[in-house]
């Protein structure tokens, strides 16, 4: 173990391509580590995603890296994601370092910003080096982007600065796996070459054996070790990076209410539905651009990267007839964050924080205005449902959690009804006089299973009590680390660990 400062092992997951499954191997690998007894930390140089966390320091990271985090049974902290981009538009993102947002760029300029971005990611992992023996860092997209060779902190270049080795990852469900590993080591320089230690292939399916003389054929021709093959694991219920996971739980056919989400062009934290996409009663419905609201007994308008825009696709898509149509038959609307913005009257924009400056009409359904200001609300939060009572299983307070990401300010009417009584003493989001809109800027909403049940009959249906979601995601965690350790060569991989463990000391 590395008994001095800036003595952590560092070892970095590359994928072939997005959504190779760097994340969830990094996860597995902290729990694995972990498991085996060494202080690990997981770390992503920079990454782009709409799904972020907020830190106990106050700061924004991937909500992947907070998963990794768990994994490795440490708090998150913003140096395990220094450099976090949030698309606001097809060009442009807002450019978030060390957890606090420093401005919106276009890509061309982001470009130019590397240099400086870099020393952030430089920092970031020197702090972690001193804390951490061993720190397993996760890559983004491809190291072969030939167009973003140039500069890049992310890949190759984090593992050139800090003279890491690679772990080189595909996806065999893409088909072509063995193309696109040779194809990627190919396409890298000599020197990045020589630090790929190993391959491994995720989601294999079926008999083992019909792969293997595949497997013979890779380490030939490339001189590189196959570190292992990963089987596919079955529903694994992992809080996602970006991409949306429709997948139902499918336990049971007693479903007692359905729920439609519409799917905006840059909606964000779509894991607050996670919780509802797995509850056996719940059937949930992820509905994308170019399709009307279907009927359901409640519609989650959910959080946006870019609120007054994503309000505009609503119209366009006419979503906001379906919304009243809904009302009118007795369903419920639930609004949270940027969604929860749009049910106010207006939503003003005077400094273009998120795009184009300006203000647009509301929803109109909470009394309130909402105005973008610089500064982003950052924080945890601990409080009470205010739900009117609907049985006597309501009468008790209904504990709730959850962290806000935002950047607006609602000013709500002196007679509106608060949704939420915060540990503080203040009132959080709205519920309107008919008892049949609300909305919060909490995240998290129904990962507390009492208030999750709340929510439900308030949406009109009794419900099972649901898991815990902190208990959800580490019995996954549990089904990815036994997937790792049995398909994994942990005697290579420990073995690359006290290697350079014990060049370090002696260094």
């Amino acid at each position: 173990m590395p008994t001095t400062a800036n003595k952590a092992v560092t070892i970095m997951v590359q994928g072939t391509t997005s959504d190779a499954g760097k994340s969830t191997l990094v996860a597995g690998l902290c729990r694995v580590l972990k498991n085996q007894g060494y202080r690990v930390a997981p770390f992503k140089p920079q990454n782009m995603a709409l799904n972020s966390a907020v830190t106990a320091d106050g700061g924004e990271i991937g909500r992947a890296q907070a998963l990794q985090a768990q994994a490795a049974g440490v708090e998150p902290t913003v140096d395990m994601n220094p450099v976090l981009l949030k698309p606001s538009s097809d060009t442009g993102a807002q450019v978030i370092i060390h957890g606090q947002a420093v401005a919106n760029m276009q890509a061309k300029d982001y470009h130019d910003y590397k240099k400086i971005a870099m020393q952030a990611v430089l920092s970031s992992h020197q702090r972690l080096s001193t804390e951490y023996e061993v720190i397993i860092v996760e890559g983004a997209g491809s190291p072969a982007e030939i167009n973003l060779r140039e500069g890049d902190i992310a890949n190759m270049g984090f593992a050139e600065a800090v003279d890491c080795p690679v772990i080189l990852m595909a996806d065999i469900d893409r088909g072509g796996v063995f193309a696109h590993l040779v194809g990627t080591l190919d396409l890298l320089s000599p020197s990045e070459q020589q630090r790929v230690v190993g391959f491994v292939i995720n989601k294999f399916r079926g008999d083992i054996s019909l792969l293997d003389s595949g497997l013979r054929w890779l380490e030939q021709r490339t001189g590189k070790a196959v570190l292992g093959v990963l089987p596919y694991v079955p529903n694994l219920q992992l809080a996602a990076e970006d991409a949306i996971q429709a997948e139902q739980n499918l336990a049971s056919n007693d479903t007692r209410l359905n729920i439609v989400v519409p799917v905006f062009k840059r909606i964000s934290n779509h894991t607050d539905f996670d919780m509802l996409r797995l509850h056996p009663q719940v059937n949930l419905q992820f509905v994308p651009p170019g399709s009307r609201l279907p009927p359901a007994d409640l519609i989650i308008l959910p959080g946006s990267k870019n609120v007054r825009a994503d309000l505009s696709l609503l119209h366009d898509m006419q979503w906001h007839q379906d919304i009243q149509r809904h009302l009118r038959y007795g369903g419920k609307v639930l609004g949270i964050c940027g969604g929860y913005q749009m049910l106010g009257h207006d939503i003003a924009d005077p400094l273009g924080i998120e795009e184009q400056a300006g203000s647009s009409q509301g929803l109109g359904y909470l009394p309130m205005h909402t105005q973008l200001h610089p500064a982003k609300q950052l924080v945890h939060s601990r409080g009470e449902l205010l739900l009117a009572p609907t049985s006597d299983a309501d009468a008790a307070p209904i504990p709730i959690v959850g962290y806000q990401i935002h950047v607006g300010v609602s000013t709500l009417a002196s007679d509106a009804r608060p949704l939420i009584r915060l540990a503080s003493g203040e009132y959080e989001g709205c519920i309107n006089a008919d008892n049949n809109v609300a909305g919060s800027y909490l995240h998290g909403l129904f990962d507390e299973p009492i208030a999750l049940q709340a929510i439900l009959r308030w949406a009109g249906a009794d419900t099972v009590l649901a898991e815990d979601y902190q208990q959800q995601q580490e019995r996954e965690l549990t089904r990815l680390a036994q997937a790792c350790e049995q398909h994994l060569d942990w005697q290579k991989i420990n073995t690359l660990i006290t290697h350079a463990q014990n060049n370090r000391t002696h260094s």
